[in-house]
């Protein structure tokens, strides 16, 4: 490291599950010949951040990188901390290049980028690595970065998104939460049989199965796997059999085409499915007998669908498989848990998105923050001719028929409730980060009879990033819209405190550069930094407000 830089930083560690420490002196590393330096400007707080402090080396993506880099390149990348070793959370951040190694070919000195964190092409052993988690974040002044690992394979592309120095440090910091809401709604789904791919089919006494012939023939698996009784016209001749469910526990399949609708035969099912897996449910007019437990995390996680038939046709419940999980015209939709900072999000995307003949019931509990999120929210609703009430599910319980349900919340039984409040041909959609392993009891019944559709996502892609940021440079979405309070390191522990416990009615920005500022809400800065208030434009965020906070605070 040359002399321009300091030999120590501030940083925000977690050492342990569920500890927080500021350490003021953090070494800085050496840069490699693959590596280059970020200077971190903002970074947001996210709910994610805290369910890495709640597992720390249990999380999925805390645990070694199994393939992509071999054991002596990770050695080389010093930002690499796997497992039990301290580890700088926040995934959120924009920041500028100030160094680059004598091999780095793809980045340059000077270039402000934001931080797409998500490597899905180097596995974990149930998830993937990311930025923030196995390899450092930027909740520290300076960050290293390896060219090896910030480079798509497959693509050529760079993680690092090129910036203009226009939009304010905290809108492009924000574009990474809202292009996760964004993925959620445009994330590609698959209508078919894997191509390739592992196909189980099971067959309960008694019952017909139709349409896999069909499948086949559109999207050929390398392999078939079955189980029960199943004429060799629909599955094919060259098939491998099994006696039963338990035979195969430890493997996985892409696709799982049960006839039947036996509760803990499904049970069973859903762990055999590999990552991207659907399992279609092929009712033939019976009744699953009782609520399924549906690892929602896995669902949340690692995309796993649950589709069906109510009739023998398997093909027919890959055909209701929505393209994308996106708005349709005429949507009645809920958000459930809508006054936190995701819920926000999707409100306004839901408010601005276009799309003929909408309305929006926007829930949660907490009337303080139901009265925030209306006071954001409904101008931006009516303006764009939107019907939008903001109710509280405590005192006014929402009735059946919605089209189109977003669950913020990480809780089971909200999940449950979704599907029951779900109407005909309904999406719901588990945005809220479930741990893989959280069990969800769900009528199936109504999911396949019902043609509900449930899907979740996680984190975003460099196209939804870069969707987000044309919007921002252009100026059709202000992303400072769901800020609600600034911090430096020194408040961020309440940061993630507030953000924890759901005290926040937005999302928190820290600028790592103010070392002593604590946690300010927008709604309290006249009384901490009266400077920084007198910027604010209709008590909202923006560049005149952040200039006056990096002047005044710094």
């Amino acid at each position: 490291m040359t002399q321009e830089f300091p030999a120590t930083q501030h940083a925000i560690q977690f050492v342990g599950a569920e500890q927080v420490v500021h350490n003021p002196a953090k070494p800085m590393y050496e840069l490699g010949p693959r590596q280059l330096l970020l200077k971190t400007e903002a970074v947001g707080i996210c709910f994610s951040d805290t369910k890495l402090l709640h597992a720390f080396d249990r999380h999925p993506r805390k645990s070694e990188v199994l393939s992509g880099l071999s054991a002596d390149e990770l050695a080389e990348i010093p930002s690499y901390q796997p497992g039990a070793r301290p580890i700088v959370p926040g995934h959120e951040p924009v920041g500028r290049i100030v160094a680059v190694g004598s091999d780095v070919r793809h980045h340059r000195v000077g270039e402000r980028v934001l931080v797409q964190t998500d490597y899905r092409h180097l596995p974990t052993a149930s998830s993937n690595a990311a930025f923030g988690y196995n390899f450092e974040g930027a909740l520290q002044e300076y960050v290293v970065l390896d060219e090896r690992v910030i480079m798509d394979p497959n693509t050529g592309e760079r993680f690092l998104i090129p910036v203009s120095d226009t939009p304010t440090s905290s809108a492009v910091a924000l574009i990474e939460p809202w292009a996760c809401v964004e993925a959620a709604y445009a994330w590609g789904e698959r209508q078919t049989l894997k191509a390739g791919g592992r196909l189980l089919v099971v067959v309960d006494a008694g019952q017909s199965l139709q349409g896999v012939a069909a499948l086949r023939a559109a999207s050929a698996p390398a392999e078939v796997t079955v189980i029960g009784t199943a004429s060799s016209d629909e599955v094919g001749d060259s098939v491998r059999s099994a006696s039963g469910v338990a035979e195969l526990a430890g493997e996985q399949f892409d696709d799982i085409v049960y006839a039947g609708h036996n509760a803990e035969v499904i049970e069973q099912l859903g762990p055999l499915l590999a990552p991207f897996g659907v399992l279609d449910i092929v009712l033939g007019g019976g009744v699953v007998d009782r609520p399924v437990q549906v690892d929602v995390g896995r669902v949340h996680y690692d995309l796993i669908r649950y589709t069906g038939a109510a009739d023998a046709s398997a093909d027919a419940g890959y055909a209701r498989i929505p393209a994308q999980c996106e708005l349709r015209p005429g949507d009645k939709v809920a958000i459930v848990g809508a006054a936190g900072p995701m819920g926000l999000m999707h409100t306004i995307r839901t408010a601005v998105s276009g799309v003929p003949g909408i309305s929006m019931d926007a829930v949660d509990v907490d009337d303080v923050r139901l009265a925030h999120l209306s006071a954001v929210v409904a101008p931006v609703a009516e303006a764009n001719g939107v019907p939008a009430s903001f109710r509280n599910s405590r005192n006014e319980p929402l009735a059946p028929g919605y089209s189109y349900l977003a669950v913020m919340v990480p809780a089971p039984a909200l999940i449950a409730q979704a599907v029951d409040l779900a109407g005909d041909n309904a999406i719901v959609n588990a945005f809220a980060g479930f741990a893989i392993g959280t069990l969800a009891p769900l009528d199936l019944n109504a999911i396949v009879t019902k043609g509900i559709y449930l899907v979740g996502t996680s984190g975003s892609r460099i196209q939804d990033m870069k969707a987000m940021l044309a919007k921002v440079e252009a100026g059709t979405l202000d992303t400072n819209v769901s800020l609600d309070a600034i911090t430096g390191m020194a408040g961020v522990a309440d940061a993630i405190a507030a953000v924890n416990n759901r005290t926040s009615g937005g999302k928190i920005m820290v600028y790592p550069m103010l070392h002593d500022l604590g946690m300010v809400r927008l709604s309290e800065l006249a009384e901490t930094l009266p400077q920084v208030a007198a910027a604010l434009v209709d008590g909202r965020w923006g560049p005149a407000a952040e200039a006056a906070l990096l002047r005044t605070a710094g």
